[in-house]
């Protein structure tokens, strides 16, 4: 079967390779129908930082169609429809048994730890599957997992009724969190990214207003009203340090984005301030309840789809979204349409 396979930071290869042997008990063979390219994806692409096995299959968004279970494998059954849990988490620490597998002190992640979806055929054990309605697009249905982060951080930042919510970011998750705040959250929603097209399509779909990332541009589209709380989804040290300066007392900032760097901090002002930093990983017990809302957002979600590629184009999309050319959200691969192209984009 084809499968896309990283070998080293910046060495990604689409190749031939061997379909996965039999199944252990409690796993899934599925037929993969389609994956999302994640910003974890290219992070990992670009520094190598989570990379534990060479080489290892990538793709962690993904959806698929059940050919086979392993022994003792309930619940499943051939021809149901899935979508992929990306956390491989333990079961067995702490975290796991409270109900907190995404800080699984043992905790990887499909795509790393084990082979992931971008292949035409995946495994995974049974308990990172959930089913999803069968007349779903499958590139809708790949979206569940970053719509479930989402929908994790929004859960967790807690923001008052009411209050003004910026979401800086404009990428899958700050995106997809501006749009689940217009449907869970009745405040005001302010979306903030240097790229203007990507902003204006996520105001477009989630109904909130684009600002620039300064005091003037909030205040004039809020009037008298405070901004307490954000959402920062780039994981840019400089733009933290800017929000940080942004929000008034006694609001958070919901950290969703991956970092590279140290910021200089001086805890008093958290003090003084009352700011919370809240930190966002993963998800918690969200992927169900995200997959769920799918066929209601399926509309919105596919204008978000930036482009959609065959398995073959993978190396050129990693290089076009490395270069900030994609001017929608997500970029989708359709597994097993090596036609797909020319004659659909």
């Amino acid at each position: 079967m084809n499968a896309a396979r990283l070998y080293a930071a910046g060495d990604i290869r689409v190749e031939e390779i061997e379909i996965p042997g039999p199944l252990a008990p409690g796993w899934v063979r599925m037929k993969v129908t389609a994956a999302g390219i994640c910003g974890s994806d290219l992070h990992n692409f670009r520094t190598g930082q989570w990379i534990s096995r060479s080489p290892s299959v990538v793709g962690h968004e993904f959806a698929g169609i059940v050919t086979e279970a392993g022994e003792g494998v309930s619940g499943f059954s051939v021809g149901d429809t899935v979508v992929a849990d990306s956390r491989f988490w333990c079961g067995e620490c702490p975290a796991c048994r409270s109900g907190r597998q995404n800080v699984c002190i043992h905790l990887g992640f499909v795509g790393e730890v084990c082979d992931g979806g971008f292949a035409e055929e995946a495994v995974l054990p049974a308990r990172l599957l959930v089913k999803h309605d069968p007349t779903l697009d499958p590139a809708i249905a790949a979206m569940a997992e970053p719509l479930a982060v989402a929908l994790h951080a929004v859960r967790k930042q807690v923001v008052p009724a009411g209050e003004p919510v910026l979401v800086v970011g404009c990428g899958p998750i700050g995106g997809l969190a501006a749009l689940l705040l217009s449907h869970l959250h009745d405040g005001p929603v302010l979306v903030a990214d240097r790229n203007h097209a990507r902003a204006g399509l996520v105001a477009a779909v989630s109904g909130a207003t684009v600002v620039d990332l300064d005091a003037a541009s909030v205040h004039a589209v809020l009037g008298e009203k405070v901004l307490r709380h954000a959402l920062d989804a780039t994981g840019n040290i400089g733009v933290l340090t800017t929000v940080l300066d942004l929000i008034a007392g006694g609001g958070s900032i919901a950290l969703v984005g991956i970092a590279q760097g140290h910021i200089d901090l001086d805890p008093n002002m958290l003090v003084e301030r009352e700011v919370s930093l809240i930190g966002c990983h993963a998800f918690a017990g969200e992927l169900p309840e995200a997959v769920a809302m799918l066929p209601g957002l399926a509309p919105v979600l596919s204008r978000l789809i930036d482009t959609e590629i065959a398995l073959d184009e993978l190396p050129a999309a990693y290089a076009s979204l490395l270069a900030g050319e994609a001017q929608g959200l997500k970029t989708i691969l359709r597994i097993g349409r090596a036609e797909l192209g020319k004659a659909e984009r």
